[in-house]
């Protein structure tokens, strides 16, 4: 029997809602968008300007309603789940809200900007029975699973460990409202760290402790973006995050974000087994490259010293192997967690990016800055198990 699609309301439609509408008019079957709301009325009007203009051409959705605040959205009956897109430091208070109003909460990342936020959101959906969900939900994506899949085979041995980084120089060249980013539940651990540390949980399992090093390097930014160009930002968070994992597996991970650095290559994203390597596409991505290095791949080289017989400039990923994307979803595919929290309400399933994983993640993430505060190894307190790996439906945009 073919099941009702979810109910849901759209609240903050800033820069992020434009990729989730596009996948909510056209992709994601068992989503129905009921309204959206903005403190600034001309972006929910924008916002659902879009979705009409789709409808005229022949989308089959719902001409959305304009909620006047986030309480009409919440006391709507209609509406079943909360997709909350506001700033990080709000998420905590409208997730909150749509809580204690008996609706079900699927934000964007993170879950809160500390674990005292995380720890009462998820005490107040247990307590009402309600489900909380989350961004990143690119690890659902063909690039990451299909580089879980590879590794859960064997393909390259036993995990050893891994290294990834996320380096650039913030987002005030380019974003029209940047200041967030370097406000609290900002910097680039939280903003860009949740996608690296899902994926690393995702391949690699439950985070046993941490050790961090970080800091702040600069103490304003000069706004060159419209429109606020030459407005100063104070700096509130610390820019600069590198540290250690180890996870229970005994596999130990070295991760490092900064918006302190000019760099052309954002993402580096490593996997090292005992019978080979993988390169992890960029987990803020759905799609690939997925590359594997095996033994075999190397045994032809000349058996010299790799620092002595380079030169030029080098090509890390020479004789690496790109490996086909086995699963769905390579393209920009934002909403896809949603999409599967909404079908596991339906039908009582667990639904991959939960709250279970969010909480690890953001104790993971909030973990580097007190470590280095303390100059101490701190052991994670959470909990993780993996979530399911997807599986392959023909119909693109309907899940298991």
């Amino acid at each position: 029997m073919e099941q009702k699609p979810v109910k849901v309301a759209m609240i903050g439609v800033g820069a992020i809602s434009g990729i989730y509408l596009k996948n909510m008019t056209h992709t994601f079957r068992e989503v129905d968008l009921v309204g959206v709301c903005d403190l600034i009325p001309e972006r929910a009007e924008k916002g659902a300007a879009y979705v009409r203009e789709e409808i005229e051409k022949g989308a089959q959705v719902r001409d959305p309603k304009i909620y006047k605040d986030m309480f009409e959205a919440f006391n709507d009956p209609e509406v079943e789940v909360v997709l909350n897109l506001t700033r990080p430091y709000e998420h905590f208070e409208v997730t909150k809200q749509a809580l204690l109003h008996g609706k079900h909460v699927y934000s964007e990342k993170p879950l809160g900007v500390d674990m005292e936020e995380a720890n009462q959101l998820i005490s107040l959906a247990e307590e009402k029975g309600l489900q909380i969900g989350g961004a990143p939900d690119t690890f659902m994506g063909a690039g990451i699973q299909t580089a879980r899949h590879l590794i859960d085979s064997g393909m390259i041995g036993n995990v050893v460990g891994a290294s990834c980084a996320m380096v650039c120089h913030g987002h005030e060249t380019w974003h029209p409202d940047p200041e967030f980013y370097y406000k609290r539940g900002g910097g680039p651990m939280l903003d860009m760290g949740p996608y690296y540390i899902t994926a690393l949980v995702q391949l690699l399992g439950e985070v046993k402790g941490v050790m961090g090093m970080t800091k702040k390097t600069f103490p304003q930014r000069l706004i060159t973006s419209e429109p606020h160009r030459g407005e100063t930002i104070q700096v509130d968070v610390d820019t600069w995050l590198s540290g250690n994992l180890e996870f229970t597996s005994g596999a130990i991970a070295q991760v490092f974000t900064t918006f302190d650095v000019h760099y052309t290559a954002q993402s580096r994203f490593e996997v090292y087994g005992t019978q080979g390597s993988l390169m992890v596409p960029d987990p803020n991505t759905f799609g690939g490259p997925v590359l594997l290095l095996r033994p075999e791949d190397a045994a032809a080289a000349p058996k010299t010293d790799p620092g002595l017989a380079r030169h030029g400039v080098p090509d890390f990923y020479a004789g690496w192997k790109e490996m086909p994307l086995l699963y769905d979803y390579p393209e920009n595919s934002r909403g896809l967690g949603l999409a599967d929290m909404c079908k596991a309400l339906r039908t009582g399933r667990d639904h991959r990016a939960n709250y279970q994983q969010q909480r690890h993640v953001l104790e993971v993430m909030t973990s580097f800055s007190k470590s280095c505060e303390s100059r101490a190894y701190l052991p994670m307190e959470t909990k993780y198990t993996r979530t399911a790996p997807m599986e392959l439906n023909p119909m693109h945009g309907i899940l298991d």
